[in-house]
C-alpha cells in the first residue's frame, strides 16, 4: 500500500496541483492501492474493471473491490479528465469528504492527444492560480477518474468556476495504461477563460511559485494589488475583492484569452 498524498493545495496553496502519483491507483479512504493494467480488450464489466489491485494482503481487481464494498461497478461509472488537483489523492480526499462521502475511487493514468493543462484566468479561494484545459498540439499524461454518481455530484459541487463538457472522441483521443482508448470521456472546462503570453498562446500550468512570480515580474499594476512575492500573492488573495480585481485585470492587461465553445462538445453539466 503506498499513500502519495502530502498537503493538498486548499490547505498549502503554493504546493498547487499537489502530489499527483506517478501511476494508476485506487484511492480507498485514507490509502492509495495502486493499479495494474490489464491487457487487450476491456472486460463486460467495464474498463478498468479487470485491472488488478491488492486489497487487505489479496490480490483481487477493481470489480471485486467495489463488489465487496457494495460500491457503483465501472459500468455505471463517469469517466472525467483531471488537468488540475483533482489528479492529487489528498486534494480528492478533501473534495469528497467534504460533501460527507468516503473516496473509493479508481485513478488511472492516460494519454491525451490535443489537451495540456494550462491557467485559468481567475484566483482560486485559497489563493492559488488553478488549471484549465487548453487545447494545444501535443501528447499529456493526464489522469482520468471514474466517481460515481454521488462522487461525481460531489465534485462538480466542488467545481463553481468550471463546467463539465464531453470531450469530442475523435479529436481528443483519451488512452489508458492498459491501451484501451475512451469512447466518452468528460472535462472541467474553465469558467473564466485561461491565461496566455506575450504571444497570446495559452500558458501551460507550471507550479505556482514560479508561475506567480513570472505574472508578477511582468505587471507592475498586479505588484500593487497582490505584492511582490508569491507568498504575498497568496496572503493577500484571501480578500474575495482582491481575487476579483486580479481576474479583471488579467482581462484588461490582455493576459485572459476564451478559448471557443466549439472546442469542447456537448454540454455534460
Amino acid at each position: 500500500m503506498v499513500e502519495p498524498f502530502g498537503s493538498d493545495p486548499m490547505a498549502r496553496p503554493l504546493t498547487y496541483p499537489g502530489t499527483i502519483p506517478a501511476a494508476s491507483g485506487l484511492l480507498l479512504a485514507d490509502a492509495w492501492l495502486p493499479l495494474r493494467p490489464a491487457p487487450g480488450e476491456p472486460a463486460p464489466g467495464g474498463p478498468v474493471a479487470d485491472w488488478s489491485v491488492e486489497c487487505a494482503g489479496e490480490p483481487t481487481t477493481v470489480a471485486g473491490v467495489l463488489d465487496r464494498l457494495g460500491r457503483a461497478p465501472m459500468a455505471d461509472r463517469h469517466p472525467v479528465l483531471a488537468v488540475g488537483s483533482n489528479a492529487a489523492p489528498a486534494q480528492l480526499r478533501r473534495k469528497l469528504r467534504s460533501r460527507a462521502l468516503e473516496p473509493v475511487l479508481p485513478m488511472t493514468s492516460a494519454v491525451v492527444d490535443g489537451i495540456a493543462p494550462g491557467v485559468s484566468a481567475h484566483v482560486s479561494r485559497p489563493g492559488y492560480l488553478p488549471a484549465a484545459p487548453v487545447a494545444l498540439p501535443g501528447r499529456s499524461r493526464l489522469f482520468v477518474l471514474w466517481p460515481d454518481g454521488a462522487e461525481l455530484e460531489a465534485l462538480d459541487a466542488t467545481e463553481p468556476n468550471y463546467r463539465r463538457r464531453l470531450l469530442p472522441a475523435t479529436r481528443y483521443p483519451v488512452t489508458l495504461a492498459s491501451g484501451a482508448r475512451l469512447t466518452s470521456c468528460s472535462v472541467y472546462v474553465g469558467r473564466h477563460g485561461c491565461l496566455v503570453d506575450d504571444e497570446g498562446r495559452p500558458r501551460r500550468l507550471t507550479d505556482q511559485a514560479t508561475l506567480i512570480r513570472a505574472l508578477l515580474a511582468a505587471s507592475p499594476a498586479l505588484r500593487g494589488l497582490c505584492g511582490s512575492t508569491p507568498e504575498e500573492f497568496v496572503e493577500r488573495a484571501g480578500d474575495p475583492a482582491v481575487r476579483e480585481a486580479v481576474g479583471l485585470l488579467f482581462r484588461e492587461e490582455g493576459r485572459a484569452a476564451r478559448q471557443p465553445e466549439s472546442t469542447w462538445s456537448a454540454v455534460d453539466r
